[in-house]
């Protein structure tokens, strides 16, 4: 057996780095390869991102002597002359693509409509040379998908603009389009070389909006950041009235906001970050993402309203397994009612689209056993459930329908309901 490693050569990207070891046998009838891969991902708060004075564009696209956006068309109208206005300041050419980034605009088309500008002439983004994606959780994912796919990996700049695109689907390396009825089914592991996170962005939110994103900071304070469960008990409703301290004048909601936002990437690129190729099923922001990927698109909820549907419905099962007592399950309900999530929907009744749900998401996560995320021992950790049988899945949804039904409205939440798009 003779082995031979790959010599360092002419890089094709100041993002990436890549080894390789190559043996075969002594009869000439085998060889096997033995590849790595390897990246940086930085995720930054920063202050007012688009002010001249802010340094952190800049630094990217200026050594590159352009930069090449792709923006959400929401966006492009409340920030587009700011962003627009950064740049002429600073002297750097810049080419912007608006996109509409609606849930029905997820889709390969919007992909390859994105690809192609990005290789058009007189634009032909360079291998090496990172792309800028300013927007919400659809242009996050679509615009993520195009780039890895633009050269086979061309590198990307992330500015998310919603809370989920800011805290979870912006640094995520997962980038993707929905499938039929099945959200997400399609995609690559490609994460931006850099998340900038400006709170001050979600001033513009709708409410509802903004309301729905929070339940990605619920989640992950439910199963990993019992400190981060705390701040949102004592100071999520203020948190959500003021846009996350961006009206008003309150320096010490300010900072709350700041540790907020900063726990959450925190707890979630910890697990994510350490797992960017998904080669572990053990990822506690997996919470709320089982049987919601099916029911989601069929009762046409906001995603955190169905993500929060499931955190709920999950803690009544993991009080029948012996995981949560029912002080802790009431914790995350109350929570979750108390910043306008949903915490049930009759959706979750129908057995057996949730038993289609946990066939398909068995077969995502690799085939060998469900993994649903359940808090364990308290709030602020978790465990994984192998399998959740019939007999159990029916006893938890008529559990929690039971517990639910004195809620007003059976436990739904504000707004929950796409409104401004439909499922493709």
């Amino acid at each position: 057996m003779t082995a031979l490693r790959h010599a360092d050569g002419y890089a094709t990207s100041a993002h990436y780095d890549g080894s390789g070891r190559i043996r075969h046998d002594a009869g000439g009838r085998s060889l096997t390869v033995d590849a790595t891969f390897s990246l940086r991902a930085e995720v930054r708060l920063v202050d007012r991102v688009f002010d001249p004075a802010t340094p952190d564009l800049a630094e990217v696209y200026a050594p590159a002597g352009r930069c090449v956006a792709l923006v959400d068309a929401t966006v492009d109208r409340l920030h587009g002359d700011a962003l627009r206005a950064y740049f002429a300041e600073h002297g750097i050419p810049l080419a912007v693509e608006v996109f509409r980034a609606l849930e029905e605009d997820k889709t390969l088309d919007t992909v390859c409509r994105m690809a192609a500008f990005l290789g058009s002439d007189g634009c032909d983004v360079a291998r090496g040379e990172p792309v800028l994606v300013v927007g919400g959780g659809v242009l996050t994912d679509t615009a993520g998908l195009a780039c890895a796919l633009l050269n086979r990996r061309t590198p990307y700049v992330m500015i998310g603009t919603s809370i989920v695109s800011a805290i979870d689907a912006g640094p995520s390396p997962r980038t993707c389009v929905n499938g039929t009825l099945m959200k997400n089914a399609l995609g690559a592991y490609h994460p931006p070389v850099l998340t900038l996170v400006d709170r001050a962005l979600f001033r513009t939110l709708a409410p509802e909006h903004l309301r729905h994103g929070v339940a990605e900071i619920v989640k992950m304070a439910a199963v990993d950041d019992e400190v981060l469960f705390g701040l949102l008990q004592r100071h999520g409703r203020a948190l959500l009235a003021t846009r996350f301290a961006t009206t008003g004048d309150d320096p010490e909601l300010a900072a709350v906001a700041d540790e907020v936002l900063f726990r959450s990437l925190y707890a979630y690129m910890r697990h994510e970050g350490t797992n960017m190729f998904e080669t572990r099923q053990d990822r506690p922001h997996a919470y709320g993402h089982t049987w919601s990927t099916k029911f989601e698109p069929v009762a046409g909820l906001l995603h955190g309203h169905a993500v929060a549907v499931e955190m709920a419905f999950t803690a009544t099962l993991a009080t029948l397994v012996g995981w949560l007592d029912e002080d802790g399950r009431d914790a995350l309900l109350a929570l979750c009612r108390d910043l306008g999530l949903a915490v049930h929907h009759p959706v979750i009744e129908d057995l057996a689209l949730m038993r289609a749900a946990q066939e398909t998401v068995r077969r995502k996560r690799g085939g060998s056993a469900l993994w649903v995320v359940a808090p364990r021992d308290g709030l602020g950790r978790c465990d994984y459930l192998a399998e959740v049988e019939d007999s159990l899945l029916a006893e938890a949804v008529g559990r929690h329908r039971a517990r639910c039904s004195g809620f007003p409205g059976g436990g739904g939440g504000s707004d929950m309901y796409l409104r401004d798009a439909r499922w493709a």
